[in-house]
């Protein structure tokens, strides 16, 4: 049987093993995934990041789900085709956000799934409305702010439930 993972990179001021994605990675667990997350404290350039996270992923054999919180999603987005990843998992992802490089077109060749915040006050939720819409992707907006932190109970729900559509047919996502 092969191997899965889920890499969680987080955002900018947190860890790696924030609420979030501690939450996230017991849901992971459950569903038969190895979860790994990687730690880009010090490490403020989002091309780094985007570096740091290839060679990461480099030595794992197997599927691949990567989950970015903040800037962390926009470094899952980046890697997500260079990865050949199964599906990318976004909370309040830092996308089209002035200062980061702007994404290629067609970045994102995988099944994704946003959950953002109504109340964002850090990345505005019409980002990822306008990704979500670009690439087909899943969007969950809650009431929540940047944080989330007060939605974990229904992230985990949808978490698990976008794990499990990737072992569906592929009709599941179109």
């Amino acid at each position: 049987m092969t191997t899965r993972y889920v890499v969680f990179s987080h955002g900018q001021e947190s860890g790696p093993w924030g609420r979030k994605i501690s939450a996230l990675a017991e849901v992971a667990r459950s569903e038969g995934y190895e979860t790994e997350s990687v730690d880009y404290r010090g490490i403020d350039a989002p091309r780094a990041r985007i570096t740091r996270l290839a060679d990461f992923c480099k030595e794992l054999q197997g599927d691949l789900v990567l989950v970015g919180s903040s800037l962390g999603g926009y470094v899952a987005v980046a890697s997500a085709s260079l990865l050949h990843a199964r599906g990318v998992f976004l909370m309040a992802p830092a996308l089209y956000m002035e200062g980061l490089p702007e994404l290629r077109a067609g970045v994102l060749d995988c099944p994704a799934s946003i959950v953002h915040g109504w109340h964002d006050e850090v990345v505005p939720y019409e980002h990822s409305m306008r990704f979500a819409a670009s690439y087909g992707a899943a969007l969950h907006l809650l009431n929540g702010d940047h944080r989330l932190h007060n939605q974990i109970r229904v992230m985990r729900y949808l978490f698990e439930y976008f794990l499990i559509a990737l072992d569906l047919p592929a009709t599941a996502f179109e």
